[in-house]
């Protein structure tokens, strides 16, 4: 057997148990991240011709395929939000970004700095690094399909996928200032910290939201309005359309030195807010899913083969301290930051607590450690990243389905019990607050 043949019937089998474990354990405490994390560890242990994972040498590689990934789950998040845009609407996502990314970053970054006593630029790099919820592997508690309802989406699904569509790219200047950090020495002039406010913080993330709104609102004119038929894209049913609305926005906006991952999930509210009860849009979520699924699967296998390799071999005690305690200090943040949102009591601890980390925070990693040092071995870093991810992963794989199932029934019973009828409609059951 070659290892390229080996491969292509690896892939295959990924590609099918992708499409069919996701029905096998709906309703399950088991999430498809975590069954691929634990598949890749398996084969890894057998006597098959796996090929040596090797992140750092290989970093490019794993660049570019957790972007892929990530801006395509962008798409798919922002195709999927049903609630108009707006300051009252997305309250919580609001609140997410503006209170508890900033709040985790400073607590990750202090307790990495005095755990693992690393330079400044090591600290805030990681820190940022696992700041995001990923858009990948928090499938499990986003929104679903798009539909005709505007106000159908729950509280903690709605505020976890838009959050997770935003805070992607909003994680970009905090991992910039630590290569500027460790590109100074780990210490920044005035210069350099004003250079950081205007390019880093301001102009690139106001040229990716600018980008994204004019491509977004660019295709939703040709998907919709176009006055030839053959250019009204959707017509046509075509799902392969969002892949190149994704890379689209995402290519023009870094042209112009803009974040990418910001333009494409704008891009993708602003071409469903375009026409918003069109059916169009379930296609090219669908079609973004299913690539996105596919793509997860490749990934967390590698993952969880890279783990079963030595991955976390160089991990200290005090590494998996620092991964262990970012799931605790995520939920305690989260919930300082709803305190007197929309949601309920219930509501924010949910909201809080699934703050997963994932691929998201492979692709950061990857990204810094491509043109900087950052004075702790990059072996180091992946393995305090990994462990932190496979936790992310093995707890809120387990817990997310049981938990989120157990609010639908609890808005249910309360809405039956308001008086709305034995079927009550999706708006009035995701109205509830718990």
């Amino acid at each position: 057997m070659t290892t390229a043949d080996f491969l292509l019937a690896l892939l295959g089998a990924v590609a099918l148990g992708a499409a069919v474990l996701p029905r096998l354990l709906a309703r399950r405490p088991l999430s498809l991240p975590l069954v691929f994390l634990g598949l890749g560890a398996v084969v890894q242990l057998l006597p098959l011709p796996l090929p040596e994972i090797d992140p750092v040498a290989d970093g490019l590689w794993v660049e570019h395929l957790a972007e892929i990934c990530v801006v395509l789950s962008l798409m798919g998040a922002g195709l999927a939000l049903n609630r108009p845009f707006g300051l009252a609407n997305w309250q919580g996502v609001w609140r997410q970004l503006g209170i508890t990314m900033p709040l985790t970053i400073a607590a990750v970054a202090a307790l990495i700095w005095g755990l693992l006593d690393w330079p400044v630029a090591a600290a805030l790099l990681l820190a940022a690094v696992l700041s995001p919820t990923d858009p990948v592997l928090a499938s499990e508690v986003r929104v679903g399909e798009p539909t005709d309802a505007e106000h159908d989406e729950d509280e903690v699904r709605f505020t976890l996928t838009g959050e997770a569509g935003l805070n992607d790219g909003l994680a970009f200047p905090f991992v910039a200032g630590a290569m500027a950090l460790a590109a100074a020495g780990g210490q920044l002039t005035g210069g350099g910290v004003g250079h950081w406010l205007l390019v880093d913080v301001l102009y690139k993330c106001a040229a990716g939201v600018a980008a994204g709104l004019l491509v977004g609102a660019l295709l939703g004119r040709l998907f919709f309005r176009a006055r030839w038929q053959a250019m009204r894209l959707s017509e046509h049913s075509e799902g392969f359309v969002a892949l190149g609305a994704t890379f689209l926005a995402y290519g023009v906006t870094e042209l112009v030195h803009g974040y990418g991952f910001l333009a494409v999930f704008v891009t993708a509210c602003r071409i469903r807010s375009a026409e918003r009860a069109h059916g169009f849009h379930g296609v090219l979520h669908d079609f973004v899913e299913q690539i996105e699924r596919l793509l997860t699967a490749v990934l967390l296998f590698l993952l969880g083969a890279f783990v079963a390799q030595g991955g976390l071999a160089p991990l200290s005690w005090q590494g998996a301290v620092v991964g262990v305690l970012l799931l605790v200090v995520r939920p305690v943040t989260g919930w300082v930051a709803q305190l007197g949102a929309a949601a309920g009591p219930r509501e924010r601890v949910v909201t809080a607590f699934f703050g997963i980390r994932g691929i998201g925070s492979l692709f950061y990693l990857a990204y810094a450690l491509d043109s900087h040092d950052f004075g702790v071995p990059p072996e180091v870093l992946w393995a305090v990243v990994t462990f932190a991810v496979v936790a992310s992963v093995a707890l809120h794989g387990v817990s997310a389905t049981p938990v989120i199932a157990r609010l639908d029934r609890l808005r249910l019973h309360r809405a039956k019990a308001r008086g709305a009828g034995h079927s009550p409609a999706d708006h009035e059951v995701a109205g509830e607050r718990l």
